[in-house]
């Protein structure tokens, strides 16, 4: 077992700083998480000073404590947290950020405590019956932030996030009346969901709000556009954020809210997909299939389960000459299921006891880990090299453009 110097230590190994380029000498067996702080803050200064309103980070994308302190450290005070375990996470990491409990649906305790042991002043709802817990759990208290929460179309996205939360057209008028007689300060909130690949979704959205409010005849305090703002994968390039940005503004001024309102965000994905990537090892090789040591109970959970195509790279001595072909990958555990169909295009010429970095992976990669049969990760390392992939820079390095070799 390996012990941290402080509270903030992760759940692996003690973190060492490398250059990129270097780990795949020291020949790990087990995964190995490579973290660019630099990239992270690089985002969250992007939102604090690009995105006309206030950024809530989604702490769901990546709970590590590390990445916690720093958006905070980098300017984002406000945090989307979804469990008690989550309220308590970032009130033991940043103290005094303010935190706001966007999931709709709670345990009575856990609002309880997070209301009377945490602060927590800022709660989601899309039913009266969740109305009615927040305010015997807080024992009707005065000095609340509602966030009603409205069902979208998500059809701009890569993951729909639209069936399970948001109340039903014909529910709004009489949440938001009710919720409005509650509340210190009335939202509206939405999500259009995960990797939202045009900024008319956010338009469309705001444009159901409009209704909402014109039905309702209630004044609003808050809008909360939620998440959705994408980052960068194969085949997935979006517009730039800033167009997101301008879009969402430009519909929130046409609003009929109060003239103090307040435009709020919750990115989770765009502030930390560039945060870590995965050196994984080739441990078999059949055909077009490659056995690796991380997989589908892993951080590619998203890579098994929903298909998603992450950028890959070759990490070898001299580098390769052979031209790429696709490849899918099978993980380490016994499960059929620990299958990344990809296609990851790779050198023709990988094999056993090769190397591969997999990017992009800041995003639900840790988030997702779990230790079933015994596959765990190994060493977290921090680099001082690029992502392979940026939203937030023009031009990227070398070792960051689409080639599949990375040469040591």
């Amino acid at each position: 077992m390996h012990k941290h110097h402080s509270a903030l230590g992760l759940a692996a190994c003690p973190v060492k700083t490398a250059n990129s380029l270097e780990i795949a000498r020291q020949r790990p067996v087990q995964p190995v998480t490579l973290i660019r702080p630099h990239a992270a803050r690089r985002a969250a200064r992007f939102f604090v000073e690009k995105f006309k309103g206030r950024s809530l980070y989604a702490v769901k994308a990546n709970p590590s404590p590390e990445l916690i302190k720093l958006l905070w450290e980098s300017g984002i005070t406000h945090f989307d947290v979804a469990s008690i375990a989550e309220v308590r996470l970032v009130a033991d990491v940043a103290p005094r950020a303010t935190l706001c409990f966007m999931h709709p649906v709670k345990a009575e305790e856990a609002i309880r405590e997070a209301y009377f042991t945490y602060n927590v002043r800022t709660f989601s709802l899309d039913s009266l019956e969740e109305l009615e817990k927040i305010m015997r759990a807080t024992d009707q208290a005065t000095d609340l932030t509602l966030c009603v929460r409205l069902r979208v179309p998500n059809d701009h996205a890569k993951l729909s996030l639209g069936a399970k939360f948001g109340a039903a057209p014909h529910e709004v008028k009489a949440l938001l009346f009710a919720a409005r007689q509650a509340a210190d300060a009335l939202g509206i909130c939405f999500h259009v969901g995960s990797q939202t690949m045009s900024p008319s979704a956010y338009v469309q959205a705001l444009g159901r709000v409009r209704n909402a409010i014109v039905e309702a005849a209630v004044t609003v305090d808050v809008i909360d556009v939620g998440g959705g703002f994408p980052s960068i994968y194969p085949g997935m390039e979006p517009a730039p954020l800033e167009a997101y940005f301008d879009a969402i503004h430009n519909a929130f001024e046409a609003l009929p809210v109060s003239y103090s309102a307040e435009l709020w965000a919750e990115p989770g994905r765009a502030l930390c997909a560039e945060y870590a990537s995965l050196l994984v090892r080739v441990e078999r090789r059949r055909g077009d299939q490659l056995f690796i040591n991380d997989g589908a109970y892993g951080a590619l959970f998203d890579a098994a389960h929903v298909a998603w195509r992450f950028p890959v790279a070759l990490v070898r001595e001299g580098g390769s000459d052979a031209k790429d072909m696709a490849f899918s990958f099978y993980g380490p555990t016994c499960d059929d299921m620990d299958h990344m169909a990809g296609p990851f295009m790779l050198p023709a010429d990988v094999d056993v006891g090769d190397y591969i970095e997999i990017g992009m992976l800041g995003a639900y990669g840790c988030a997702m880990r779990t230790g079933f049969n015994g596959f765990t990760a190994g060493e977290t390392v921090v680099m001082s090299d690029e992502p392979m992939a940026s939203a937030y820079v023009e031009a990227l390095p070398e070792r960051a453009l689409p080639s599949n070799v990375v040469k040591l």
